[in-house]
């Protein structure tokens, strides 16, 4: 629980110190503490019926004052609507900037793995430096996530990309996959760094400027075996036990995070296979082409008609792959990562649940007097403090992730029905200049028959 519950610097997103109190950025975000079920379910990003053909993403009450500058990797475009909103009287605060790149193999007699350079520019004054570059492996990336979840039980931590290869791809390290990893990777920390508690974690800034021995040997520093499985059995025979009373609040929550996991999955699902078939339907497109231009050479009257068909066809290939590219660069990757929170959500909520049921069950004890009263009091009164720490870190964590996930998915479908309305007027275009070229033509082969 350390660090949840002191107030952190105010930072360029807009909130307060420590990411909790003051009013919320956003026109309809709940202020901590003051979470509605009407709050929760009225003006969703996603249409959350049960119905799983009807994907619509948009909340019809939404305002372009919901899409702040939370998120500086939210994916934009030049004629989107959210570049219009600015907020130029707010100064910008960011002292802490991250690139992961340049991904190397390593190859030992033990294992084969993939490190990536991962370069840090800040103005921090608890920085040694204003300038750092380490190289980190998956697993390295692993570890601080563990570390923050172990520092922060009910704060919401970024998600890390899937350890294990995605479905369909055969090579582990190939250029795709690797790419793919890196962009994550690179996300992953800056999604950090723009949290207004995660960024001042002390594991976060070792893992960002210690050398490679240095890191290697704060991370044996960490609980031993014993401890660690200690700590498991302990959150096992909790969770088994259940929680008896959860606050309405987090009732609440629970049911928006079930409901949220199954439409996003839905959605990343579909998304995936219109993905898929639209592959299919451009690598059988590049066939067609080709197959005009050979016709064109046996059918001497229709050679310059098959020759411009061919033509219209090679420029759709190429408006479908910039259309997929941007589909694959901007939709997926965003929709996917939202799968990943859902299950992050999850576990939040069962950290929160546990601290929860050790202290109900510390106050059944006292009740029944199994044990000494005296102590039982004294921990009961540090599990409240615990318990009330965590709700509040949860809570005002909860209005930052919602605020942020607003902005991402709607700038997600916005750029793709842009990349969608400009992939349909080029074809128009193309299309529409083959049929003038084919009435021109006819004309003029017109007006030889008369002369």
């Amino acid at each position: 629980m350390e660090g949840e519950c002191r107030a952190s610097p105010a930072r360029s997103w807009g909130l307060p110190a420590g990411g909790a109190g003051g009013d919320s950025p956003g026109g309809d975000v709940p202020l901590p503490g003051s979470i509605s079920s009407s709050a929760l379910l009225q003006t969703e990003v996603l249409d959350l019926d049960e119905d799983e053909d009807d994907l619509e993403v948009f909340s019809k009450d939404a305002s372009l004052m919901d899409m702040n500058s939370f998120s500086p990797l939210m994916p934009t475009s030049p004629l989107s609507m959210i570049n219009q909103v600015k907020f130029e009287d707010e100064p910008d605060l960011k002292d802490l900037f991250i690139t992961v790149d340049e991904p190397e193999s390593h190859v030992t007699t033990i294992e084969t793995f993939i490190t990536y350079r991962i370069i840090t520019k800040t103005s921090r004054g608890e920085f040694d430096s204003s300038e750092f570059e380490v190289r980190r492996r998956y697993q390295d990336f692993l570890w601080l996530k563990e570390k923050l979840e172990e520092a922060h039980p009910t704060l919401i931590i970024p998600p890390l990309p899937e350890k294990f290869i995605v479905k369909g791809m055969v090579e582990r390290f190939n250029d795709d996959f690797i790419e793919t990893r890196r962009k994550a990777l690179h996300k992953f920390l800056n999604r950090i760094a723009d949290h207004p508690t995660l960024t001042f974690n002390e594991d976060f800034k070792i893992f960002l400027t210690a050398e490679a021995w240095e890191f290697s040997s704060h991370k044996k520093q960490g609980p031993g075996l014993l401890s660690r499985m200690g700590q498991s059995v302990r959150a096992v025979a909790l969770s088994m036990k259940g929680v008896k009373s959860r606050p309405e609040e987090f009732m609440e929550m629970n049911n928006f995070i079930e409901i949220f996991s199954h439409k996003i999955n839905l959605i990343d699902k579909i998304s995936q296979r219109i993905y898929k078939e639209e592959r299919e339907y451009l690598d059988e497109m590049k066939e067609y082409g080709p197959i005009h231009i050979l016709w064109s050479a046996s059918e001497e009257d229709l050679a310059d008609t098959l020759k411009s068909v061919a033509s219209c066809i090679d420029e759709c290939c190429k408006a479908t792959e910039k259309r997929m590219s941007g589909l694959s660069e901007a939709l997926l990757p965003v929709v996917h990562e939202y799968v990943l929170y859902s299950e992050m959500l999850m576990a939040v909520m069962k950290r929160r649940d546990q601290i929860q049921t050790e202290l109900d069950s510390k106050v059944e004890a006292l009740t029944s007097k199994k044990a000494d009263t005296d102590l039982l009091t004294e921990e009961i009164g540090k599990l409240e403090d615990k318990v009330e720490c965590a709700n509040n870190a949860l809570k005002a964590d909860w209005d930052r992730w919602r605020q942020n996930m607003q902005n991402d998915i709607k700038s997600a479908f916005t750029n793709m029905a842009e990349e969608n309305i400009l992939y349909y007027e080029q074809c128009l275009a193309t299309w529409e200049s083959f049929l003038t070229s084919q009435t021109d033509l006819h004309l003029e082969e017109a007006s030889e028959d008369k002369l």
